[in-house]
């Protein structure tokens, strides 16, 4: 059985990397939302977001899907815990066509505010290829890997890899590569499956069978070839998202994301779900 924790992530080089992994990491971590059928989905999550049990940021999604297009945007308010996580607030905006079981980014959109200073990513798809993108201001690119131009082909956006669409509860979601471009980084995650499971917390948003899924990020580019978090993940840190129905719509989405860090446990728990 599931027994919930709580968590937020790790702090890249200063305050705007912390704010990319935790919103994008997290909060894209938490995603799942995914559409299997064309009929409208209208959906909405909430989750809470702790480091070490001590809550850090709340976290609140949106699905629209018309059965052509789609828009997800995700909305988090970071608490901040000293000198780990800054406060400050991050909003997401992913779009792009769905058909069928397939969901094509067309567009990414990132915004943090933290200590008086913004942040913003744009990131433009075409087919599964980076048309265009930019970051501002700017990221240093001092001991930084080179994001080369064969990085950025058959990709998605760090939203929309999340969103997971199948036609029953089981151990084929898991079986997936997401080749993610944040505007800053490219990545992979690899998913394998780990094991049925139930969620039976009557403080959460739903009680009922689960997923457990397990994921291994592999850095390409992007990333700060020193930086300690990136070593971390790639190395030593376990990643596990367990996946609820929503509903009988298709779609199936995070019931809660448990990331190792050398802090402690960042996880993520849905609070509340609607659709």
């Amino acid at each position: 059985m599931i027994r919930e924790r709580a968590h937020i992530g790790p702090m890249p080089h200063e305050t705007r990397p912390i704010l990319i992994r935790t919103s994008l990491a997290a909060s894209a971590l938490v995603l799942g939302l995914a559409q299997a059928q064309a009929a409208p989905v209208d959906a909405t999550a909430s989750y809470v977001l702790t480091l070490g049990g001590i809550n850090v940021a709340m976290m609140h999604i949106d699905l629209d899907d018309d059965g052509s297009s789609y828009t997800l945007g995700v909305k988090a308010n970071v608490a901040g815990l000293g000198a780990v996580v800054a406060s400050g607030t991050a909003n997401v905006t992913a779009k792009g066509k769905s058909s069928g079981t397939t969901l094509r980014s067309e567009s990414f959109a990132l915004e943090t505010r933290a200590s008086g200073q913004t942040f913003t990513v744009d990131v433009g798809f075409a087919g599964q290829n980076v048309s265009s993108f930019k970051v501002e201001p700017p990221v240093s690119d001092y001991d930084r890997v080179p994001v080369e131009r064969g990085h950025l082909t058959g990709v998605t956006d760090f939203v929309s890899s999340f969103v997971l669409k199948g036609r029953a509860l089981d151990k084929s979601l898991c079986d997936r590569r997401m080749r993610v471009f944040t505007g800053v980084e490219r990545f992979n995650l690899d998913m394998s499956f780990v094991s049925d499971d139930n969620a039976t917390s009557p403080r959460t948003g739903y009680q009922g069978p689960v997923v457990l899924c397990s994921i291994e990020y592999e850095p390409i580019s992007g990333h700060y070839q020193n930086n300690e978090i990136t070593n971390y993940l790639a190395e030593e840190s376990r990643i596990l998202v367990w996946y609820m129905p929503l509903g009988e719509s298709g779609y199936f989405i995070p019931y809660r994301v448990l990331l190792g860090t050398s802090m402690g446990d960042l996880s993520m728990v849905l609070t509340k779900a609607a659709f």
